[in-house]
């Protein structure tokens, strides 16, 4: 009889594995589920501060209640929208280790019954390569798959709601078009760095001290 690091494949063992992997699933539905709600909490405040400043405009003429309406309601919209981008970091990263921990139980399984193996489609490795099989069914992710997540586009639109707000408070100074303008650019592009760095650190935080349990044949260290 086959056996795991000493555990048989008849024993009850076996179906704790199989416990566990369903929990891990739940888990990481939920973790998904979170990204999608707070993803679509932050598009509802922005767009109803956006209509609310469009009335606010039509009625005031884009005056000085409008300028003090906007300095009121953008730097709120901000604090959702940071608060959900750094959250969005965070809930990536707890999805990450839930599927390195499904890869593990699926390298538990290849391990009871090797025969299984070529109908595995996600990975069974706990290294970056299986890591990412399981994630999109390849060896590595696509440039698109960075530009299409869910961090991404929030910290873009924070981005600009900024630059937005840094052309409000150029107006209530009374600074002219062109200084508006410049002002605006480069409060969203270095918004913009920001918000990219402190992802990327947060990251690098996480992985730099990871050591996969079962990496796959390209990333196992050769023996000396």
């Amino acid at each position: 009889m086959r056996e795991l690091k000493g555990v048989d494949v008849g024993t009850p063992h076996a179906h704790f594995l199989v416990a566990e992997h369903w929990s891990l699933l739940a888990t990481r539905s939920m973790t998904w589920q979170e990204i999608f709600s707070r993803t679509a909490t932050y598009l509802t405040v922005l767009s109803a501060a956006v209509v609310a400043l469009s009335l606010v405009a039509n009625a005031t003429g884009f005056g000085s209640g409008f300028t003090t309406f906007a300095l009121l309601v953008l730097p709120v919209v901000l604090l959702v929208g940071f608060g959900t981008y750094f959250r969005l970091i965070e809930a990536d990263i707890e999805d990450t280790w839930l599927i390195i921990g499904m890869n593990r139980l699926r390298h538990a399984y290849v391990e009871l019954a090797p025969e299984l193996e070529p109908y595995l489609i996600a990975g069974y490795h706990d290294d970056p390569p299986g890591i990412w099989t399981t994630y999109s069914f390849r060896r590595r992710l696509g440039v698109t798959h960075w530009l299409s997540g869910s961090p991404l586009v929030v910290g873009v639109i924070n981005s600009f709601v900024t630059g937005v707000l840094a052309a409000v408070v150029c107006e209530a100074v009374d600074a002219g078009g062109t200084v508006q303008a410049l002002v605006a650019s480069a409060t969203a592009v270095v918004t913009a760095a920001v918000l990219g760095f402190l992802g990327l650190r947060k990251v690098h935080e996480v992985s730099r001290t990871y050591q996969p349990r079962f990496p796959s044949d390209e990333t196992r260290q050769p023996t000396r």
